[in-house]
């Protein structure tokens, strides 16, 4: 009997082994394109980040290894901190809006016992923003909030104001025009991730709950936010990378000057001045510095939201 079960293992052990090799094979294709289109490419932008690599009109300059000279560089400029602070106020604009209304929507048409009708519409009513190219959505509202555009016309009209606002020609207008577009793109997105880590919810606990004698909103503190905490840091995670990467709203209604006052100028758009002037070192070296940010913040949404205390 002995000999039979230790054959019965090695057969187990031998499709295990069987899975894992076809596990490995299917992998290939991941590690293969991860390799080419960021590995590569991340470990290209560090060594450049150490070298002068730019044109000085005709003439190629470089490349010269110069050590940390372009990091002291940026650093020693206040337009890195500016640009810094620039993207996270308009990205925290965006995020608050994104994050409460998702909530509320997401709670709503993940409740059984109010019966919206038509849910599946309004689904996909909130997620089609979604679906349009950032730069379409920047010339809509370059249209619609121009001095000679459809808003100001009907402020006019209804008596709000008396002449033409500037909204592109004022720092708090022009940023929250910007966090408008991006809270609307993606507070969809957000709705649907919240949505389904709500319906995943087991609905003996608002059961449970709800004989205890606690209101909907104790229910959803105490119950549903805390459930979500994981799919929240996700999106918070997320939202703030994206946000630190915002460049093409900005960049069309600004017309990729970051106006008024260089207030909505961010990162990548000034990622974006080096690149189009082909200094490659500089540009490598803020590239590192905003991977190094992102990653910072990220361990400090991680820690401000306790995820893995629980667990520990």
């Amino acid at each position: 009997m002995k000999h039979g079960g230790e054959a019965v293992d090695t057969k187990k052990n031998k499709r295990v082994n069987r899975y894992n090799y076809w596990g490995y094979v299917f992998l290939i294709p991941f590690i293969a394109v991860y390799i080419v289109f960021q590995l590569i490419p991340l470990v290209t932008t560090i060594y450049n980040s150490f070298f002068e690599n730019y044109r000085d009109g005709l003439i190629q300059i470089g490349p010269t290894f110069i050590g940390l000279d372009n990091y002291k560089a940026i650093f020693s400029s206040p337009d890195i901190w500016v640009y810094t602070k620039n993207t996270l106020i308009m990205w925290v604009m965006g995020f608050i809006p994104q994050i409460v209304i998702s909530l509320l929507l997401a709670a709503w048409f993940s409740d059984n016992r109010m019966r919206i009708k038509g849910s599946r519409f309004f689904k996909t009513v909130i997620y089609l923003p979604n679906l349009i190219m950032a730069s379409a959505f920047s010339m809509l509202f370059f249209a619609l909030f121009s001095d000679g555009g459809p808003i100001n016309y009907m402020l006019m009209d209804i008596g709000i104001l008396t002449k033409p606002f500037k909204f592109l020609s004022h720092i708090w207008s022009a940023r929250t025009l910007i966090a408008t577009m991006n809270f609307l793109m993606w507070f969809g997105n957000t709705t649907i991730l919240l949505m389904a880590g709500m319906m995943g919810i087991d609905s003996s606990l608002y059961e449970a709950a709800e004989v205890d004698g606690a209101t909907s909103t104790q229910r959803f503190f105490k119950i549903t936010l805390p459930v979500l905490k994981p799919i929240l840091i996700y999106v918070a995670i997320t939202s703030l990378i994206g946000g630190l990467q915002m460049f093409d709203v900005p960049q069309i209604l600004t017309d990729g000057k970051g106006e008024p006052m260089r207030s909505s100028m961010t990162l990548i758009m000034y990622l974006n001045k080096w690149l189009y002037s082909k200094n490659l070192g500089r540009g490598g070296a803020l590239s590192v510095m905003m991977f190094v940010i992102t990653g910072i913040l990220s361990l400090i949404v991680f820690k401000v939201s306790g995820y893995g205390k629980d667990e520990d």
